[in-house]
């Protein structure tokens, strides 16, 4: 077995169980939480890290789909951007979480798609290349409409700015992604073989950051968490319910065929909870970073199940060859 293919078995033990590893890294933080708060500094280089390795799966191809197929591309973002901060919002209304508890949802239902939305589109047979396509929009509008989203629907009880919320998205998300889309490009051209090792060892190392951030998380809040996150588990499960629910309907009334059906049904419930993670802790507190850190874990439980489920209904035509399973958020 050649270096290459010992490094695609680990990639994909590592993603395979990687909702093993984040319950295991939550459960050792609340039993020893000292071990994992150093992290907490670290938090947003993490998530750069991340989302470097998801601008390394982009390709000049993934923005040309954005033009040829705008209708569909435009549907998935918009009711990404509209559902899912409106559904956070409503839930902390009606479940009355406190402030800080509230924030960390509102935070992450104004984040973009996560790309787990991608893996879970192309395992559970949809249309990879609408998914990919999505996800970009959502990433890359992140900078003006996420501030915008969170400084309108909790501006009441926040102190940080649009334009503080907006420079972090910047250099947190924005410019890595387009660090690894440059890459990727000249790698492709100068060295491709180094770019197909790249694309191998990202998704583990960016399960291994996911995994650190949450476990950082949960150790910030061991003398909360029991208590104070009744509300959040039941804001998360409701919130992922929802926009899984919602981006399935969307498809189905504007007519989409099924393979694009479950695409946009990922993108919209399956949100970058990461950097909800990151802005929770740079700007708030760790409080705030819980929900996101919840939402973390839940959708890679409901995503791979109804993957699974959508496979089992047999083959809807994906629209793609899947990316790179990059991070799981």
């Amino acid at each position: 077995m050649s270096a290459l293919d010992t490094l695609e078995t680990l990639a994909s033990y590592a993603n395979k169980f990687f909702v093993v590893w984040v319950l295991a890294a939550a459960a050792l933080a609340l039993y020893a939480p000292s071990v994992f708060t150093p992290v907490l500094p670290y938090i947003t280089p993490l998530l750069g890290l991340i989302m470097l390795g998801m601008g390394l799966t982009l390709l000049p191809e993934d923005f040309r789909r954005i033009v040829e197929r705008p209708r569909d591309v435009a549907i998935g973002a918009l009711t990404q951007w509209l559902v899912m901060p409106v559904a956070a919002y409503a839930l902390t209304l009606v479940l009355g979480l406190p402030p800080e508890l509230a924030l960390g949802v509102v935070l992450v239902g104004a984040a973009p798609g996560g790309t787990a939305s991608n893996v879970m589109t192309y395992l559970g047979k949809g249309d990879v290349a609408l998914s990919v396509s999505i996800t970009t929009v959502t990433t890359l509008t992140a900078p003006i409409l996420m501030p915008a989203w969170v400084v309108t629907l909790a501006g009441a009880t926040i102190d940080v700015t649009f334009m503080s919320l907006f420079t972090d998205i910047v250099k947190v998300v924005f410019v890595p992604v387009l660090a690894g889309f440059a890459l990727r490009y000249l790698l492709d051209r100068y060295a491709p073989r180094l770019a197909e090792v790249g694309l191998t060892v990202f998704p583990t190392v960016s399960v291994a950051a996911i995994v650190a951030i949450v476990a950082a998380v949960v150790a910030a809040n061991k003398g909360t968490i029991l208590g104070a996150a009744v509300g959040a588990v039941a804001a998360v499960v409701l919130h992922n319910g929802i926009g899984l629910t919602a981006g399935n309907l969307v498809g189905r009334a504007t007519e989409m065929s099924e393979d694009r059906v479950r695409a946009v049904t990922f993108e919209v419930g399956l949100q970058n909870s990461g950097l909800a993670v990151a802005l929770a802790t740079a700007h708030f507190s760790p409080l705030a970073a819980l929900a996101p850190a919840l939402f973390s874990v839940w959708h890679n439980v409901t995503g791979p199940a109804l993957a699974s489920y959508f496979s089992a209904q047999g083959d809807a035509t994906p629209g793609g060859e899947p990316p790179a399973p990059e991070s799981a958020d």
